[in-house]
């Protein structure tokens, strides 16, 4: 079985033999978001995260579908890229000569994954860090970095519990390390993470709220995915990315989303972004994917919505998590670079990626 098979449906093996099935529920919505931290959003129609009667977060515009029968569908369907996959030689380019910069310079690292690594007005980020292989995932691109080389980590954030971005293993290793560090996250993640933790801060944002830190300004943004872990706790907390900005420079963290109308209203309520890092992998067969996961296609259409300066393409390459090789999003990328309004860039495990 793929790896992503846990990943995707909590133990799905088990749930589809008690023939577990869940959709999103509308007929009973209520709003939350966290009354301590300040809400960028203008309108004053915005209440909050949206959430069914059942307590289970929802998505703004897209039901999310959890047919387990879809899974079951992927899962033993046959992979017409199977053989090609196979052959697959390539892996993410590295630069194995690569240092961290330490003389307070701003920068912004690709780890692998969703993991980077950033340096703004001398504070440092570290966004959904898999330092460690584990039972679910095993990297087949290598950190450009020990994990003990990591410098001090002033904001860990954390977009969404799946466990291809919130690694339990990766936030004991950090806390252990960083214990003046702060967690951003996500509403009701905190009950997930906080047992992983040394007693550190963790902040819970809804979407379109600002944490409450200094230095910097980061809010928390809606993205089309879902979250689980487990059988028992679909979407009980809630999925997005993040907005980060000092000064003039900002970044647009996607996470995991599949294309929608979000797009356009992050860049109404955001403004546009410098640096935009999109996912473009995990996403084949796009007929089960494309709700939770978003095409390097339709990623440069978000892009161009987000009228963003610096297309930075993440999550592919680093673990088997679907269906297309290893490579073909970046493939994809460069076959249609004449379609990005702005500069895609390569991105090299290790090396700055700011411009």
């Amino acid at each position: 079985m793929k790896q992503v098979f846990f990943q995707l449906s909590g133990l799905v093996f088990f749930a589809f033999l008690t023939s577990c099935y869940s959709t999103e529920d509308h007929s009973e919505i209520t709003y939350m978001l966290n009354p301590m931290l300040k809400t960028m959003h203008p309108s004053p129609d915005w209440k909050g995260n949206p959430v069914d009667r059942d307590g289970k977060f929802t998505n703004l515009y897209h039901d999310f579908d959890s047919s387990f029968g879809d899974v079951w569908k992927w899962q033993t369907s046959k992979n017409p890229q199977k053989e090609e996959k196979k052959a697959e030689t390539r892996t993410l380019d590295i630069n194995t000569q690569a240092v961290i910069p330490n003389d307070g310079s701003d920068f912004l690292i690709w780890l692998g994954h969703a993991s980077f690594l950033i340096q703004m007005n001398g504070k440092v980020i570290l966004t959904d860090p898999i330092l460690f292989d584990n039972f679910f995932l095993k990297r087949d691109s290598s950190l450009p970095f020990p994990p003990e080389s990591l410098p001090s980590i002033d904001y860990l954030l954390i977009s969404h519990n799946h466990r291809d971005h919130c690694d339990k293993k990766s936030i004991q290793f950090l806390s252990e390390r960083n214990p003046d560090m702060k967690i951003l996250t996500g509403l009701k993640l905190g009950e997930v993470i906080k047992d992983w933790t040394r007693g550190q801060e963790i902040q819970q944002a809804g979407w379109y709220q600002q944490y409450d830190i200094k230095d910097l300004a980061v809010t928390y943004l809606p993205s089309r995915h879902w979250s689980r872990r487990w059988l028992w706790d679909l979407n009980e907390s809630l999925w997005g990315g993040f907005h980060i900005a000092h000064a003039e420079k900002t970044i647009y963290f996607m996470g995991d989303s599949g294309f929608g109308e979000h797009f356009e209203d992050i860049r109404q309520v955001m403004g546009t972004p410098e640096y935009c890092l999109m996912g473009v992998g995990a996403y084949k067969p796009e007929w089960f994917m494309s709700q939770a996961h978003i095409s390097p296609q339709d990623a440069i259409k978000a892009f161009n919505i987000l009228e963003g300066e610096h297309f930075i393409p993440m999550h592919y390459g680093t673990f088997d998590l679907s269906d297309e090789p290893r490579m073909e999003p970046w493939d994809i990328l460069k076959s249609h670079e004449h379609e990005i309004t702005g500069h895609l860039v390569t991105p090299v495990l290790g090396n700055n990626l700011f411009q």
